[in-house]
């Protein structure tokens, strides 16, 4: 008990201590205050996320820096919560499993990240994962030490104060892109497929610089043309768009040939008059 009671001090000077990050210099605002947490909250967005260390269930030590390259879902829990947790999880869960099908289970990744860090420990996550019925490749459960916790809460704009009850928090699901930005949060400790499906795609189809090779072209076409059906609860391509595209390019290819040929015409002028009209 002292040792938890230690940690979670830990965890409230630092978050106290915090400066806001939306630039007024004021404190930390209360989670109570809807108005206040959502835009702390909202400042986050395209903050750059220092290179965090971890530890996932099998004790081996994970950074953020491990996950660059695609946008990754950040999920920050404690397990003892029986109440928005399991429900941002369980929602979080419906939607990643949406999102493999739609974008491939290879294209993001999933981190949940226990903040109650002396009873989130590997062998706890790991439990904890269990528990929820989550077994996939491209996410992980993952623990830390209480200043890292408190640090990473503050960058993603994460609200939590400790209650009687344990701990009072935002329900944020944050989505950070390739480059290790924060793109988008998701609210809610219930929340539709698409509200992560949309900016992961998105972030996705946000790339940078230099023309795509025509692999990441036709990816960026797939992506484009994958869209929700609220009927199914599921994406899938949307080959109205493709055909609409293909007979639009058609259309205007059409009309080209014919204002050619006009001009080309009108260049020439008439024909000439045969002779015997003369």
């Amino acid at each position: 008990m002292g040792a938890r009671i230690s940690s979670a001090i830990v965890f409230a000077i630092l978050m106290l201590a915090a400066p806001a990050r939306g630039g007024t210099g004021d404190a930390v605002p209360s989670i109570f205050d809807q108005d206040a947490a959502l835009e702390y909250s909202q400042s986050a967005i395209g903050r750059r996320l220092p290179d965090y260390a971890f530890v996932d269930t099998e004790t081996n030590v994970r950074r953020l820096s491990d996950y660059a390259g695609k946008p990754l879902v950040v999920n920050m829990v404690y397990t003892g919560c029986i109440y928005a947790c399991p429900l941002v999880v369980q929602a979080l869960y419906d939607a990643v499993d949406v999102a493999e099908e739609a974008l491939g289970s290879d294209r993001f990744r999933v981190i949940t990240v226990g903040f109650d860090t002396d009873t989130d420990t590997p062998a706890q996550m790991r439990a904890y994962a269990h528990s929820r019925g989550i077994a996939l490749d491209n996410w992980e459960f993952l623990s830390t030490d209480a200043e890292t916790a408190a640090r990473l809460a503050d960058d993603l704009g994460f609200l939590i104060m400790e209650s009687p009850g344990g701990f009072e928090h935002i329900a944020q699901t944050t989505i950070v892109d390739g480059t290790g930005r924060i793109y988008q949060h998701v609210y809610g400790a219930e929340f539709e497929p698409p509200a992560l499906v949309e900016p992961l795609k998105n972030a996705l189809l946000a790339v940078p610089g230099i023309a795509p090779p025509l692999a990441t072209l036709i990816e960026r076409v797939r992506l484009f043309c994958t869209n929700y059906d609220p009927s199914s609860g599921r994406y899938a391509f949307d080959y109205g768009i493709f055909v609409a595209l293909i007979i639009g390019g058609m259309t205007l290819i059409g009309l080209s040939i014919i204002l050619v040929r006009t001009a080309r015409r009108a260049f020439r002028g008439p024909p000439p008059v045969p002779k015997e009209q003369a």
